[in-house]
């Protein structure tokens, strides 16, 4: 005679429980009691997020408005769209930290110290297209470790990140081609 089969215990809280943690703590807003992360930790790493995110906001629309020289017109318009999309970055980590109960930091006294990217100096085009390639590889490799290290924790968090991370990237390659063309040889080797 063969044995019943083992049922599994499932992996899903059932919905009445479910209904009912919904119900408690409604001063918690979006954070559950099955969020696994460190609140105050996750919000104080999504400030350094807003903060450098901020910091590249301002070098890219520094530099698109002194941008000069033969082709500076169409590398203005590279700078600023990189501005554009920075700025979209720095507002869903401000929202993140929103949603987890916090207060982004958008303070200026500090800024610097609080971003993990420089400003830069600026300087002819090739100078700025160098800072801005240095500073897409320094958050490529800042958001790397942050999207590890909130793993299965925090996967809003992640998820964000991720996107953030896909278009610093595509940023780094655009600085990287617009290098090359100014420069007729690659800067990375």
């Amino acid at each position: 005679m063969a044995k019943p089969p083992k049922t599994a215990t499932p992996f899903l809280t059932d919905v009445q429980t479910l209904r009912e943690r919904a119900k408690k703590s409604l001063d918690d807003g979006a954070v559950m009691p099955s969020y696994q992360g460190d609140v105050q930790q996750t919000i104080d790493l999504l400030q350094t997020v807003v903060a450098t995110e901020l910091v590249c906001v301002l070098r890219y629309q520094m530099h698109a408005i002194a941008a000069e020289g033969i082709d500076s017109k169409s590398v203005a318009e590279e700078f600023q769209e990189h501005a554009d999309s920075e700025r979209e970055h720095m507002l869903m980590a401000a929202n993140r930290i929103d949603q987890l109960g916090g207060v982004p930091n958008f303070n200026p006294k500090g800024l610097a110290s609080r971003a993990a990217t420089e400003y830069g100096e600026g300087g002819d085009l090739v100078q700025m297209l160098k800072e801005n390639l240095i500073a897409e590889r320094l958050v490529i490799e800042h958001y790397q470790e942050l999207i590890r290290f909130f793993d299965d924790k925090d996967p809003t968090t992640r998820i964000m990140l991720e996107h953030i991370l896909a278009e610093e990237e595509d940023h780094a390659s655009d600085m990287h081609d617009l290098l090359v063309a100014h420069e007729g040889t690659p800067f990375l080797q």
